[in-house]
């Protein structure tokens, strides 16, 4: 029997004006930089997303779309595969509203009716190609690829080396590098990892775990997880929901994926499976025949910068998305 499998999908809509303001009406001088407002604006590309999902994962049991209260016009949401969810629906009423992405991803666990197996989403990861359940989990666990790595800063205002950081002093609390490594070797050297193989073969020397390296990629998860790291650390994850925005203060949902890895619950996956790309700075055309070819199985197009011709790479986004996915699914008002 195959297992079943839900999809997490996190949504804003940065260019609501009801949203701007609330926004700003929290906002403080002082936020860190992982708050920038293109980390909210919308590409209009979501339609893609639900359209990936019913063509190249009809298997997947539920999508989940977590918003706080938006819903795209287009969004059908009689569809029997999807759910609706709002923040307050699961995450406690004192941290609303939110605008920190770590604080609605760490309360994931809490929506009701999510299933033990789930593949959560940001916003910009697309499907491309066809995808199998085994692909994301395999005997009930998660796959992933376990690449040691450093926490290191482009600049001393990037807040998210300092994420890392605060994740790993958690995990180093509770892991020790030596014996995960020794129990679970062939999961962290393994030549599914080509050419980051030798990075994980440097770092194994080392005394403590930095970090793990963030694919930049859907997440494989079992709910089970995020519930113990709740029972070890409910304070410190608690403490996080107080943070509106993101913060320099912050853990992530990477502190569970790093804690199944450690655990050795997990399978080794490709490094090559999907591919992270940055629209500020790699070749749009490149992205562009990425797409069209379906040379991954999934991407992300992070959306990182702020001074980028934001209309025409949204039209060259869209014409190679139309491309691959040009009929509207089930999840689009007919």
């Amino acid at each position: 029997m195959t297992e079943k499998i839900d999809f997490v999908i996190l949504w804003v809509d940065g260019t609501d004006p009801e949203w701007q303001r609330q926004r700003r009406s929290y906002a403080r001088e002082d936020m860190d930089n992982g708050d920038d407002e293109n980390r909210f604006r919308d590409w209009g590309l979501m339609k893609y997303w639900f359209r990936g999902v019913e063509r190249f994962a009809p298997w997947v049991n539920r999508v989940f779309l977590v918003t706080n209260g938006q819903v795209p016009k287009w969004l059908d949401l009689t569809n029997p595969k999807l759910r609706l969810v709002k923040h307050q629906d699961y995450i406690p009423e004192k941290f609303l509203p939110t605008f920190n992405s770590n604080v609605i991803e760490l309360w994931i666990h809490k929506i009701p009716d999510l299933g033990e197996r789930f593949v959560l989403f940001n916003d910009d990861m697309f499907l491309t190609a066809p995808v199998r359940p085994e692909e994301f989990f395999r005997d009930g666990l998660p796959c992933e690829s376990a690449l040691l790595d450093m926490a290191t800063a482009p600049g001393p205002e990037d807040c998210l080396p300092h994420m890392q950081i605060n994740n790993f002093a958690l995990i180093n609390r509770h892991f020790n590098k030596k014996e995960v490594l020794k129990k679970n070797g062939r999961k962290f050297f393994t030549p599914k990892y080509r050419g980051d193989l030798l990075r994980n073969l440097l770092l194994f020397p080392f005394q403590y775990f930095s970090c793990f390296r963030d694919s930049h990629l859907p997440t494989s998860y079992l709910k089970s997880t995020f519930q113990q790291v709740w029972e070890e650390e409910g304070p410190l994850l608690e403490e996080c929901g107080n943070h509106r925005f993101r913060s320099k203060w912050d853990l992530t949902h990477w502190l569970m994926k790093s804690w199944q890895i450690c655990e050795g619950k997990f399978h080794s996956r490709s490094t090559v499976w999907g591919r992270h790309y940055e629209l500020w700075e790699d070749d749009l055309e490149e992205i562009s025949r990425s797409l069209e070819r379906q040379k991954y199985h999934v991407i992300c197009l992070n959306d990182s910068k702020m001074d980028i011709d934001f209309e025409g790479t949204q039209r060259k986004l869209q014409k190679s998305f139309d491309r691959i996915l040009p009929e509207p699914s089930g999840f689009e008002i007919r």
